[in-house]
């Protein structure tokens, strides 16, 4: 079932730059008529608000705070689209000792999951007072195989993804569509120590975007999300054994 972009009011949290910026852009250019762009910082929503105007109103968001999710609530009654984007990525590591892990994952599970629950489930009352909508989690091809050099990035990942299938689930009978996004490494500051080939903000979010008005529950938006979202649909296994041979130089 498709999604039409065109005349729908949006929200995009961590829009003040990379992914959710050019999310942001994207909406616009596929006639959305209003986007909220939250950010935890206002004042590094300038440049959407000088490109866009009024068709992108700013709002201030951390989701890990429960009194601004409240508050955004209450700011934006007209939502019918809600993108959980924002995100955070901790330390990379290599030993799996490395006590540093620990505190990351802590903050990455609070923002990833804990953060787009919070917000997801404070917006759900709005979608279906406005006729049921629609919500699109930003989760990873992290979310279906863990990458160990971001061991506790990808679990909170898988935690997005779970989240993900529960709320289509449980907001059904509301009338709310609830979509997955997959990315791959994008060209973006969080993904800057990550030695992949990288898709660019901008293709990805218009891939995104496509992606919401065709109804494509799961949606893969590059080149080396596709690849692995076709191997994880196959055989999760062999995907698995795939990155373990990509890490250890072993045979798959």
């Amino acid at each position: 079932m498709s999604f039409s972009i065109k005349g729908k009011i949006a929200l995009v949290t961590g829009a003040n730059r990379g992914i959710g910026e050019a999310i942001v852009d994207a909406l616009v250019a596929a006639g959305a008529a209003k986007t909220y762009a939250a950010a935890r910082n206002t004042a590094d929503l300038a440049g959407l608000v000088k490109r866009h105007g009024h068709r992108v109103v700013p709002l201030q968001l951390d989701v890990t705070n429960g009194a601004q999710v409240a508050a955004a609530v209450l700011a934006a009654p007209d939502v019918e689209l809600l993108i959980n984007n924002a995100g955070t990525a901790g330390k990379p590591g290599k030993a799996y000792t490395d006590a540093q892990w620990i505190a990351a994952g802590r903050q990455e599970m609070d923002v990833n999951f804990f953060g787009t629950f919070a917000v997801s489930q404070a917006f759900a009352p709005v979608l279906a007072r406005n006729g049921g909508g629609a919500i699109a989690n930003l989760a990873s091809v992290a979310s279906l195989v863990n990458f160990p050099m971001l061991l506790a990035y990808s679990a909170s990942k898988a935690a997005t993804h779970s989240l993900t299938q529960a709320t289509r689930t449980m907001l059904a009978a509301q009338g709310t569509r609830v979509f997955g996004v997959y990315p791959g490494p994008i060209d973006t500051r969080m993904a800057e120590g990550i030695d992949m080939p990288k898709a660019t903000p901008a293709d990805c979010a218009r891939a995104i975007v496509e992606g919401i008005e065709a109804g494509t529950e799961d949606i893969f938006p590059d080149g080396m999300s596709q690849g692995m979202g076709k191997a994880y649909h196959a055989s999760p296994k062999a995907l698995e054994r795939q990155v373990f041979a990509m890490v250890t130089g072993a045979a798959a």
